[in-house]
Order: C-alpha cells, then structure tokens, then sequence
C-alpha cells in the first residue's frame, strides 16, 4: 500500500470547501456580484460575505460595513449550502479567476458572522428620495467626517447616528441616520449623474431598508436591549 501526503491546496479542500459550491450561469450577474465583493472589500479586508438562496433561482449575498449598516445585493444563482458565510477575499479570487458558472468561493465561516440579518415579509414603502439629494448629503458628511475623526481615524458615532433625512407615511415617521448613506455612498449603490432616478425607503417596526439602483442597505430602527443575567 502507497501513501502520499496532499498537495498544495488540497487540505483546504478536504477541510470542508469540496462541498461549497457557487452557481452564476449568466456572466453579468457575475460580474454585479463580483463589483459588490469588490466594493465590500475595499471597505474592509477582511470582510465576509453571507451567501443565501431567497427561492426561484435568487441569491443573495450581505456584507456587514464598516458603518455597522448591513449591504445587500441579489443576483440569480445559487449557493450549496443554502445558507453559508464565506471570505470576502476569497470569494472575489472565484469570481474574477474561474470562468465558468460554478466555483469553490472558498471554506465555509459561519461561525465569524455576527451580525442579525431581517426576517422576510412585507417592506412597507415610506418614501422615494431623490438619489441627487441622497448623494448631496453623503457628500457634505463625508466633508464633515474629515474635519472630526476620532482617534482611530473613524468620524465619530455622534456623526454617524446624527439623523440627515426623516420621510413619513401616515403616522409612521422614519429617521435616516447618516452612517445609511455612507454605507450606500461606500458600496457605490447610487449613481446621482442618472436623471430621476430615487432611493426607495421602506421599514417595518424594527428596520429601516433603502433601496437604490445598484443595491440596499438595512440598519435597525432601535437598538437592542441588553440581556441581564
């Protein structure tokens, strides 16, 4: 009997990749998925991307911000697992190296993301904001970010919880804390230079969603109460 030992590459597979697999048939979709990893990861480098399939052939992928506002973007594929939480880096090496429709986006690491995701059901709509006013906003807070950085280099959380946009519908009034629009500004989900074109904001009783053209980003209305032990 002969032995060997693996290859180079070949423990990561048998470490529990073998059996994630990623599906994109159509190359454009591809190619949307890969701007957004792209763009997650310039944001931070060692960002994870959570990969689930919403039914009908749609997946989507979320990321976690810098700006604790979670991103979203849905391409149609599928993920095998249904539900699995992968690099960042690794993730985007797959999508911009391998050529076809399936690929490894790398080991499995569910147990690194922290972050809740919503419940599905019924968005309510509040509100469609122009995208110009949106990107005018993010604009001047990013100008304002410059001149008030904390001592890690970050704007300070006064600045980024500081409501810019309040939109109602009825009796339901929804404060926009500007750490959204740089989530969106920073994932490049809005493009100003489009005529008309808007950001949709809905929200249910725990959530708040803004949806622009190239992708959404979610944050809870209220903060969770602390469990006591």
């Amino acid at each position: 009997m002969t032995s060997r030992l693996p290859e180079n590459g070949e423990l990561s597979r048998q470490g529990g990749s073998a059996n994630t697999e990623l599906r994109i048939p159509d190359a454009a979709d591809r190619e949307t998925l890969s701007a957004f990893v792209a763009r997650a990861v310039r944001l931070d480098l060692l960002a994870l991307v959570r990969l689930r399939n919403r039914g009908n052939g749609v997946m989507e992928a979320w990321v976690a911000t810098p700006f604790e506002v979670l991103a979203t973007r849905a391409v149609h594929g599928e993920i095998t697992p249904r539900d699995v939480t992968v690099s960042g880096n690794e993730l985007l090496a797959a999508l911009t190296i391998t050529p076809g429709e399936r690929m490894d986006p790398g080991p499995p690491r569910d147990l690194m993301w922290h972050s809740e995701l919503p419940a599905g059901g019924d968005w309510p709509q509040v509100d469609l904001v122009p995208a110009k006013v949106i990107s005018e906003l993010a604009e001047k807070g990013a100008a304002l970010a410059r001149d008030n950085l904390g001592p890690q280099g970050t704007p300070p959380a006064s600045l980024l919880d500081q409501a810019v946009l309040t939109v109602t519908e009825g009796s339901l009034e929804v404060k926009i804390p500007m750490r959204c629009l740089f989530a969106l500004s920073g994932m490049g989900f809005v493009d100003s230079s489009i005529p008309d074109d808007v950001v949709r904001v809905t929200a249910t009783s725990s959530w708040l969603r803004l949806d622009a053209r190239y992708g959404a980003v979610l944050r809870r209305r209220h903060a969770l109460l602390p469990l006591l032990f």
